[in-house]
């Protein structure tokens, strides 16, 4: 299975990561010296993916110039406009459809997450199961968990904090798990989008789960950091100390 293009979401304003974005994105926020866009730009490059479109809206000018001048570290770097709109990672995705157009699955991101998870495992998962879609997860505390049965297969989501549950396939038992935002998806996904404009690419699955294979990889021994406040920085500089 070749794969060699990829999508990093990186077009939030960063409202939880105050004050820094008052006049930065977060894609820009250093961790030991390195900004999380280039973390994300050379943590695909360990796996051959080089040729990366990056979504912009936050201080957009700031991030287009930041890769220029370092050459995309090394990646072919093309930039999906969203400076009109944000539209959320769905949204994002939809307008960014020009450049997957092909046959070869892709993989996104997000720019303020950071791991070690080997995505050939994952790439490895999605071309034995086949799915429209496989992201990683794992066992850790989240207010909202993506629901799997015993298959792997997605079946529903849960806001653990408002007691919403969203079943699109009833089976039992059900594993909660929590989204780690590091996704497969082939280009099929696009014809099967409905939504149009801004929505979050949760919203996507859960409509298309029931008939749709889509598909979770679990990778709870890995490291993995939400680098979304601040406080956050600190743990990601322990974890990510290269």
């Amino acid at each position: 299975m070749k794969i060699s293009k990829a999508i990093i979401f990186s077009a939030g304003l960063g409202t939880r990561f105050k004050p820094w974005t008052d006049t930065h994105p977060k894609a820009l926020a250093l961790i030991n010296g390195k900004t999380l866009l280039q973390r994300n730009i050379e943590y695909l490059q360990q796996f051959g993916i080089s040729d990366v479109v990056v979504n912009v809206h936050h201080f957009a000018d700031q991030i287009i110039s930041t890769i220029e001048k370092n050459k995309g570290w090394g990646s072919q770097v093309s930039i999906s406009d969203e400076t009109s709109e944000v539209l959320e990672t769905g949204g994002g995705l939809l307008k960014a459809r020009t450049f997957f157009e092909g046959k070869d699955p892709f993989v996104s991101l997000n720019v303020d997450v950071l791991t070690n998870f080997d995505l050939l495992k994952l790439m490895q998962f999605h071309q034995e199961h086949q799915p429209l879609v496989s992201f990683a997860v794992s066992n850790r505390n989240t207010s909202r968990y993506v629901l799997l049965n015993e298959q792997h297969r997605m079946c529903g989501w849960k806001n653990q904090t408002t007691g919403e549950e969203r079943i699109v396939i009833p089976d039992s038992p059900l594993i909660a798990r929590a989204y780690s935002c590091v996704v497969i998806y082939q280009p099929e996904i696009f014809s099967a989008i409905t939504q149009q404009g801004k929505f979050s690419i949760m919203e996507t699955y859960l409509q298309l789960a029931a008939d749709h294979s889509i598909m979770a990889l679990e990778h709870s021994a890995d490291k993995w950091v939400d680098v979304g406040r601040p406080e956050s920085v600190a743990i990601a500089e322990a974890l990510f100390n290269d």
